[in-house]
């Protein structure tokens, strides 16, 4: 038998208690989508599909829908937070964009300051997104590996945003007219 015929006997015969499952999860609409993403992974790995398909296909789906309300989870706590945000400070926000503006700004540089390796981890972890186990698949490591590695770029970050932020002293006006830096020795 060939893949497709395999494939198509799969899909006959699995699709609608796979649309059953997903429909019971996340309503219909997006149920009939997280049925499409099942089978078009199940197409893609056609060979890794056990017999019988069906636990194999819901295991699928399950992974789909709840990757889909982790998405939906963290959407929503975005847009809680800036909800919070622009209900608290409307005197104040000159002042807290001036100061997530320098923050920012901070935090780019000091990671501009490590590695090509630390700023990889990093970014993979916090910009997108990806769990320790993803990011390790991606890096071609282990995950406890990326867990040692991640755990000592973010010390460095932190060390390296600890000196980004430092600011210089304050200029002080000695008495002979000079302008020496405060707690320096003249």
């Amino acid at each position: 038998m060939t893949q497709v015929q395999r494939f198509r006997d799969v899909y006959e015969e699995c699709y609608p208690r796979v649309l059953a499952y997903a429909t019971s999860q996340v309503g219909r609409q997006v149920g009939e989508d997280i049925t499409s993403e099942t089978f078009t992974v199940a197409w893609r790995r056609m060979r890794d599909v056990p017999q019988p398909a069906l636990p194999w296909l819901l295991g699928v789906a399950r992974n789909l829908v709840r990757e889909l309300r982790r998405r939906d989870s963290h959407q929503y706590a975005l847009a809680a937070q800036e909800a919070q945000r622009i209900s608290t400070g409307a005197g104040t926000e000159a002042q807290d964009v001036a100061t997530r503006v320098t923050d920012r700004e901070a935090a780019l540089q000091a990671l501009a300051s490590l590695s090509g390796a630390d700023r990889e981890l990093l970014t993979l972890i916090a910009w997108h997104g990806l769990s320790p186990k993803q990011a390790a698949r991606v890096l071609g490591c282990t995950t406890a590996t990326l867990t040692v590695r991640l755990h000592r770029a973010r010390r460095r970050l932190e060390r390296a945003v600890e000196a980004v932020s430092v600011p210089p002293a304050p200029a002080v006006r000695r008495t002979d007219g000079r302008t020496d830096r405060e707690g320096a020795i003249a």
